[in-house]
């Protein structure tokens, strides 16, 4: 006889503690495990480390812009498989439906605290932000619109590159937007998110009037594996990173994503609407 009342077994479904699917996530650079809601509410920077998250446009839109408001230009350029690449044209329509964009940077008017800019944001998640033919005419028709309109010029950077599925054509971009830069007389401010790297750093990434960069983006032309196998050295720590890019004054300023839209801000009063070489 027992004098125990036996308790019915829990199911292994029913002893788990409850958490919801994608609640956590892990941290890249240190490790932690981080509650998704807290991450995303500091602006998806590591309440640990510090560690910045990469984001899409949109989200920068936002953190950016008064409202989150945008006039867009250049919505109905589309991109052409010139070279008939294999799996391209899919690969395009897949990054159309996963990011809602129709290439890899969204061009167009803003204001951040009430100052009227031409915008520009790429977006990492479309072929690795890749910059082919239309993402370097897009760019070339802001800086243009910057100068008729006398706006200072503001590009969110965010790619891996040129994209090899147009060959050349993408290579030419390089030329074609450092080019038109050469022509703007009002300020350029680029901002450098992770990564930032070959053909986009290598031209108008790396010509800002001021270039800031968020911590511990990766910047450069060719990635730190590809160095080490070429050069067949070790590399210093942190090479290519955000802070050993501004030791080295390849950049001016490393800013906490939370204060970028109030240094933002700062940087276009000082500068005004003159561009600090036209005088000189």
């Amino acid at each position: 006889m027992s004098f125990f009342k036996r308790r019915r077994k829990l199911t292994k479904k029913e002893g788990k503690r409850s958490i919801p699917d994608g609640a956590w996530i892990k941290c890249n650079s240190c490790g932690e495990i981080l509650y998704k809601k807290e991450v995303q509410n500091n602006l998806w920077v590591c309440t640990k480390c510090g560690y910045h998250f990469r984001i899409s446009s949109k989200m920068y839109m936002s953190l950016l812009l008064d409202d989150g408001e945008f006039k867009k230009h250049d919505e109905n350029l589309h991109t052409i498989d010139f070279l008939k690449f294999k799996d391209y044209r899919e690969k395009i329509k897949k990054s159309i439906v996963k990011t809602d964009m129709n290439e890899a940077i969204v061009c167009g008017e803003g204001k951040i605290n009430g100052r009227e800019i031409e915008i520009c944001f790429m977006d990492f998640g479309f072929i690795g932000g890749s910059m082919g033919s239309v993402v370097g005419e897009k760019v070339k028709r802001a800086i243009h619109r910057a100068k008729d309109n006398n706006l200072p010029l503001v590009i969110v950077n965010s790619s891996g590159g040129a994209r090899m599925q147009e060959g050349i054509l993408s290579l030419m971009q390089m030329a074609k937007t450092s080019a038109a830069l050469n022509l703007l007389k009002t300020p350029y401010i680029s901002i450098l998110t992770n990564p930032t790297t070959a053909g986009v750093m290598a031209s108008y990434a790396s010509l800002g009037d001021v270039i800031i960069a968020e911590p511990g983006a990766l910047l450069g032309f060719a990635g730190p594996r590809v160095i080490k196998q070429t050069i067949r050295q070790d590399l210093p720590p942190g090479f290519q990173r955000s802070e050993f890019m501004l030791k080295h004054g390849m950049i001016d300023i490393i800013v906490n994503r939370k204060d970028i839209k109030e240094t933002v801000t700062k940087l276009l009063n000082l500068l005004g609407n003159n561009n600090v070489y036209q005088n000189s």
